[in-house]
């Protein structure tokens, strides 16, 4: 594939074009391989949309492979929930749907082949004992006692192996490499474990489980992976994939290619942290809305197409590099605001009573859906004598600059009259409870009126036909000024206020809003139906995002 503009094309991209145009390969064939022990994460979306977006690119293929070698962690909830986010985010495998386990055959038979090769030994060292050996990042490692089996009893022990006649970590099959290697990798890597573990995919047919570091090369080249493209921690694996695919004699080896992962600021990604906020119940399981699971993304209300803008705007390099949750929210904001309707909500209602306006009598007024995107429509808003409105819109004593509701002023009522306060209800403790006014019959919104003009403009939601609702507030699950984990113990630095619920009213025509169907409330944010909670009689939205942004794009 040739191109002139090779600095617009990241350096993965380079490299493929050079191997095709050298022959190494004359196709590409990428996967996306995650264990199925946990639910799939913003940074693993990077690398769903890289690796789909290769083979869609080089009108290659795409597999999706479950790498399910290790059952003490792996379930079928994680199964199913990694396949509906890599659907969900618009990543198709076809028929090309795989799970590492389908080939514990061939991996079995590898490590025969390496056995009889001298290239693998049977060895008795304990998990302690197998680390000490191995030396460190300034020493080199010891053989093993065990090191130089004959071929003959490498292969009756590992067979005894495979027929349980061990108990779990008495022994490992290890390969032969080189003990004083500088990388530590290569110090004859345990290969194969006892692990007596009933597998989600094979049953108990097995007891022994190949290592991550095995398998991986072997499912690549059993696939006819072209380009196994991997985050960077797995650069010192390389050599080592590279031996296991050479060694096993695999015609036509994959090339493993290295990019920096995707790292976001104040953010909970690690498996074993999430878990331990599910099992305590901080969280509202793995799609929590305050997480960045894709499952969570989702139910907040993020759509693919966020998604996919914010890693393109991430790139592909070789350098770590944190990257800020505001440009998250830059995205969602970009992709939702020409798509959704404007439509009004009240979070923290107070009344409002229109001393002139009749009695009993509703009135519909038209309102544009999107003032931006005409081809949304209009909607009819009822319009009555007692609304409601937000507390923070009315000031019996305001500042200056302060062009909202307080006794004396006007303000337009969006979509509809003119108002004029002339005074306000209170409680025996003070508080406001209903704040009243008149309106101008003569200022009806799309009338033409020009007789004078108001600073403020106010949301407002009419009592007799608003639908109550349940709004959720989110804020970062993550004490921002602390930092994600607690230097002392590890522990996570929890932001105790990370979610407001509140009972607020919406307009009638929310009614029939169903799960994932998403909105702007006027002036309040993005929000979206919540899928697990939400019914049509009782709504929830959950808050996506607020309509003011910190984040700037960076000038090209």
């Amino acid at each position: 594939m040739e191109t002139t503009a090779t600095e617009s094309r990241n350096f993965i991209e380079q490299e493929i074009d050079k191997d095709l145009r050298e022959g190494v390969y004359d196709h590409v064939c990428t996967r996306f391989p995650p264990e199925p022990n946990g639910y799939l994460h913003i940074g693993h979306a990077k690398s769903i949309l890289l690796n789909y977006g290769l083979a869609q690119e080089y009108n290659g293929e795409f597999h999706m492979r479950f790498d399910d070698t290790n059952p003490t962690k792996e379930r079928m909830e994680f199964v199913d929930s990694i396949k509906e986010d890599i659907q969900w985010l618009g990543a198709d495998w076809g028929d090309h749907l795989y799970f590492a386990s389908d080939y514990f055959d061939v991996m079995y038979e590898c490590a025969v082949k390496l056995i009889k090769k001298g290239k693998a030994y049977v060895c008795d060292l304990t998990p302690d004992e197998i680390r000490e050996y191995r030396g460190t990042l300034t020493e080199p490692g010891k053989e093993s006692p065990y090191r130089n089996r004959s071929v003959e009893e490498n292969l009756e022990l590992f067979e005894n192996m495979k027929n349980g006649v061990y108990k779990d970590g008495e022994k490992v099959l290890r390969a032969r490499i080189d003990m004083a290697s500088p990388n530590i990798n290569m110090r004859d890597p345990i290969l194969y474990r006892v692990a007596h573990m009933t597998h989600h995919n094979t049953g108990d047919k097995w007891c022994i489980y190949p290592m991550y570091d095995f398998a991986h090369p072997i499912e690549d080249a059993v696939e006819k992976i072209t380009h196994s493209i991997c985050t960077l921690e797995f650069e010192d694996h390389r050599p080592l994939y590279d031996w296991v695919v050479r060694e096993c004699e695999f015609d036509h080896g994959p090339r493993q290619i290295e990019f920096a992962k995707l790292y976001l600021t104040n953010v909970v990604t690690g498996k074993r942290y999430i878990k331990k906020l599910v099992e305590e119940k901080i969280v509202d399981g793995w799609d929590d809305p305050r997480l960045v699971s894709i499952a969570a993304l989702r139910r907040r209300g993020f759509t693919p197409e966020s998604i996919r803008m914010f890693v393109e705007l991430c790139g592909v390099s070789k350098a770590q590099s944190s990257v800020d949750y505001a440009m998250l929210e830059y995205c969602i904001r970009e992709d939702l605001k020409l798509k959704r309707p404007r439509m009004m909500a009240v979070l923290d209602p107070i009344k409002l009573v229109i001393d002139n306006y009749p009695e009993g009598e509703v009135e519909y007024l038209e309102a544009d859906n999107n003032l931006e995107n005409e081809a949304l429509g209009k909607r009819m808003v009822p319009f009555g004598r007692e609304l409601y409105i937000e507390r923070e819109d009315f000031m019996e004593e305001p500042p200056k600059k302060y062009f909202r509701l307080f006794p004396g002023n006007e303000v337009r009522l969006m979509n509809a009259y003119f108002v004029k306060c002339t005074g306000c209800e209170k409680d025996e403790n003070g508080n406001v409870t209903v704040v009243h006014c008149t309106y101008d019959p003569e200022t009806k919104c799309g009338t033409g009126f020009t007789g004078r003009k108001v600073k403020g403009t106010i949301h407002w939601v009419a009592a007799p036909t608003a639908v109550k609702a349940t709004v959720r507030l989110y804020e970062n699950l993550i004490d921002e000024e602390k930092g994600v984990y607690n230097k002392e113990d590890g522990s996570l630095n929890l932001n105790p206020n990370s979610l407001e619920v509140r009972e607020c009213y919406v307009e009638p025509n929310f009614q029939d809003a169903k799960a994932y169907d998403s909105f702007q409330f006027v002036r309040q944010g993005y929000f979206c139906v919540d899928s697990k909670d939400s019914r049509p009689d009782a709504l929830v939205f959950n808050r996506i995002v607020s309509l003011k942004s910190s984040f700037k794009l960076p000038k090209k």
